[in-house]
């Protein structure tokens, strides 16, 4: 009876009076201060107000109805989506709404109310796979910085994909040590193309020379980054390389001097189409002219080849207990200096590259080892 004398003065009551009983009768419903025979008269009160012209009135309702887990959910769901100020308070906090729902919501929704979704204290998987689907840069920077949304490593990669070219996204993304290895080459990659596409970069340096020490730092990052891959994970980013052109020998050779072993038997092993087991026995036990077949069937030409099955010679004894003098790539470098052909001038180029790049790390290391010892 008391909530039908409340809708009797609902229609002739001023709009502040109004949004002052709905949040009243809300607050009361929440607390469960309304006797449970009158509940379901109070629902149908509230139900009806959410079909008042006036603002103040609807946000009073979602005011005291956001953090309730007993809200009615034929209020909750058009509260939720209301005006954007009124459906921020049951966006963010309610309990009521699913999963369901609020993929449902972000679908529809504009941006701010996919930013109030990617702000909530949890986000659940499928609702933070729903914004990578749907959402705009603001909405993925939200939730990206959202400690409490739980972000699955496919709808981190469809991010990557996404908006890997945002500066912003991308170091959020890179920060992560759950981003799949696939998808951390390809952002790797893109900063290499936002280097290279610099203007003023171009101009100082040359385009082709850009285009060189990019593929360069981009090799650099990927072995890096190679050595934080589990073992599980590593055929996927050996497959993602391959699909985007990028085990080419000279990357291959930079990964074999550095002795990335597990990743480099992965991709010969991908190259050449033969089983891991059998690839990885012919590099630690095989004969040379063994090895060298083995890389030449990845399509590797017998110059070539030759290279590689040096350097594996040269690691293996290395493994043994080597002179511990020269690196892997300086040995390399002293006996294959007069090899002849591009493609082998290009290889040892880069080895070259490598041996100074090691030497000039372990002039630092000794400094450092002297400076500490004569404080």
């Amino acid at each position: 009876m008391i909530v039908h004398a409340f809708l009797r003065w609902v229609e002739t009551a001023r709009a502040a009076d109004r949004a002052k009983a709905a949040s009243v009768l809300a607050r009361a419903y929440a607390r469960a201060r309304i006797a449970p025979d009158d509940r379901r008269a109070a629902e149908m009160a509230m139900i009806f107000l959410l079909d008042d012209p006036a603002p103040q009135v609807r946000l009073g309702l979602a005011e005291a109805l956001a953090d309730s887990e007993d809200a009615p959910r034929a209020v909750v769901l058009p509260l939720a989506e209301d005006q954007p100020e009124i459906a921020a308070h049951i966006l963010l906090c309610s309990p009521v709404l699913t999963d369901a729902d609020l993929v449902d919501i972000a679908a529809r929704g504009g941006e701010a109310t996919r930013m109030l979704i990617a702000h909530r204290a949890f986000v659940s998987r499928p609702v933070s796979a729903a914004l990578a689907e749907v959402g705009d840069r603001p909405d993925l920077l939200a939730l990206l910085e959202n400690e409490g949304a739980a972000i699955s490593r496919r709808s981190l990669t469809r991010i990557a994909d996404r908006f890997g070219h945002d500066a912003e996204i991308r170091a959020l993304l890179l920060d992560r040590e759950d981003l799949p290895s696939d998808a951390r080459h390809a952002l790797v990659e893109k900063i290499g193309s936002a280097l290279a596409g610099f203007g003023l970069i171009q101009a100082a340096v040359g385009s082709s020379r850009v285009e060189r020490i990019t593929r360069e730092a981009c090799d650099v990052a990927t072995i890096g980054m190679v050595a934080d891959v589990a073992s599980g994970e590593m055929p996927v980013l050996v497959e993602h390389l391959r699909l985007a052109g990028r085990l080419t020998p000279v990357f291959l050779m930079h990964a074999l001097c550095t002795g990335r072993a597990e990743f480099f038997a992965v991709s010969i092993a991908n190259l050449s189409g033969q089983a891991e087991r059998r690839v990885r026995s012919i590099l630690s036990d095989g004969r040379e002219a063994a090895v060298r077949a083995l890389y030449e069937t990845t399509g590797l030409g017998r110059d070539i080849s030759a290279l590689f099955a040096e350097a594996t010679m040269l690691l293996r004894r290395e493994a043994k207990g080597g002179d511990g003098l020269l690196s892997v790539s300086e040995r390399l470098l002293s006996r294959a200096r007069g090899a002849e052909g591009a493609s082998c001038r290009s290889m040892l180029e880069m080895v070259e590259r490598l041996a100074i790049a090691e030497q000039r790390q372990t002039a630092r290391s000794y400094a450092l080892i002297a400076t500490r010892e004569a404080a």
